[in-house]
């Protein structure tokens, strides 16, 4: 691991950081809707926040390996401004002094971005991507960039330059992939957020494994420019499957996350968080024909019956699984169509995110793919909004995901049956033991 200061030196040592108070000690796993608010109203400051964080990755870095930069100095610096910020009441919005992380996927300017790659091991772009820009304007403090399955091109998180993720659950299992680290560090309060990137469902899968929210929007939403600039074109599959992506330990974090990001025009203006507590009806679709093993399938029924409990039409519906590998002659036709077809009775598809339990790192030896995307792709292939909330566990321990999918350009409703589901159980409140 890289850091542009020692970590346990800006951690615990250094008499130009403000101690860290005993209400902070927990606050890296509260929620940013939560945090935001003792922020804004100056009973933390960032830099206890930034500090906090930092521990947390002095103390379980080393075994779980979910970063492969970490930038305390610069995080430090960046916390002193936004709390001088709030104190002259220049205050940006909810993500103002939140420590987040960014997926090695996507440029910092300055600061090495890798892919998990060893030719890139050097690479240090000039400027941000423009993800990674919305996030400092919003006030945002960059904590550090998430190892990574090399060059995004596996599901397991273990085949990184800088060494496998462990999933912070168990050790022994796999993390997922390729946002492997974002969902090791968000689950373990290492940070609060992360950025990522989702092609076969590279962020819902590991936020399944990890017990965390994944989702990406509707293709276009977000901006990706920036994710490797100027490096070879990685194909043209790749640049219609891929996704920017989010992670958070709340579906309420994500709406606020996505608020930053999305693009705006005037068939996107829609306010994520604002909008979570609307009531209204959602014709919910059950899928009948994806794969999942004993123990995927026992919780997704478990999960369907909550869904049941909060009084929405439910039916029985196809997966529109199809080819995504077959081909991308279709691909513009079918996004357009698929609004009319699956979803012309629809407003929410659910189904398992995944279509096993979570693999040992033993079992999934060398297999890049060892964790399916069966479940996953057709989003990208569809390029329609989905997300992946924590349902459970299995027998080994490990967590579950539910899967709800919308139609284009529909992430509210998507958001709002996931906050409601989420509201409904106390998953959200469950954290490893680490």
């Amino acid at each position: 691991m890289d850091t542009n200061q020692d970590v346990q030196q800006a951690a615990v040592g250094g008499g130009a950081m403000a101690p860290i108070h005993a209400e902070a000690v927990e606050q890296e796993l509260k929620s940013i809707t939560t945090i935001q608010k003792q922020v804004c109203r100056q009973r933390v400051s960032p830099v206890e926040l930034v500090n906090a964080c930092l521990k947390r990755i002095e103390q379980l870095n080393p075994g779980l390996n979910p970063f492969i930069t970490v930038l305390a100095d610069q995080a430090l610096e960046q916390a002193g401004v936004a709390e001088a910020e709030i104190k002259a009441a220049k205050w940006r919005g909810p993500l103002h002094g939140i420590p987040v992380g960014i997926k090695d996927f996507y440029d910092t300017a300055g600061i090495k971005t890798t892919a998990g790659f060893d030719r890139f091991k050097d690479r240090v772009p000039g400027k941000d991507a423009v993800g990674v820009a919305k996030l400092k304007e919003a006030g945002a403090i960059i904590i550090g960039k998430m190892n990574m399955h090399r060059l995004g091109m596996g599901t397991t998180g273990i085949d990184s330059h800088y060494g496998p993720v462990r999933n912070p659950w168990n050790a022994e299992y796999i993390p997922g992939g390729s946002s492997a680290g974002s969902a090791a560090a968000v689950a373990t309060g290492m940070c609060y957020a992360t950025l990522d990137t989702d092609a076969i469902g590279s962020c819902r899968l590991p936020a399944a494994c990890c017990g965390v929210v994944g989702f990406k929007g509707t293709y276009g939403l977000i901006n990706p420019k920036g994710i490797l600039e100027g490096e070879q074109d990685p194909g043209e599959m790749i640049r219609w499957f891929s996704h920017p992506g989010i992670m958070t330990r709340t579906v309420e974090d994500t709406a606020l996350v996505l608020d930053v990001l999305a693009e705006r025009s005037e068939h996107k203006a829609t306010q994520y968080f604002d909008g979570l507590a609307k009531d209204e009806k959602v014709r919910i679709g059950v899928g009948n024909n994806f794969e999942a093993g004993r123990g995927v399938s026992e919780a997704f029924e478990r999960a369907i019956e909550t869904v049941r409990c909060l009084g929405y039409p439910m039916k029985s519906v196809a997966v529109p699984f199809g080819n995504p590998a077959g081909g991308l002659g279709n691909i513009e036709a079918d996004r357009k169509s698929i609004a009319g077809q699956t979803f012309k009775d629809i407003d929410v598809l659910l189904l398992p995110t995944t279509t096993t339990t979570v693999p040992a790192i033993a079992d999934a030896g060398v297999n890049p793919q060892a964790l399916s995307p069966k479940n996953t792709v057709f989003a990208n292939y569809y390029g329609l909004p989905a997300i992946s909330v924590p349902c459970g566990f299995a027998s080994n321990g490990l967590p579950l995901g539910l899967q709800m999918v919308g139609k284009p350009w529909d992430e509210a409703t998507v958001l709002r049956l996931a906050y409601r589901y989420e509201t409904t159980t106390n998953w959200k409140t469950k954290h490893p033991a680490v």
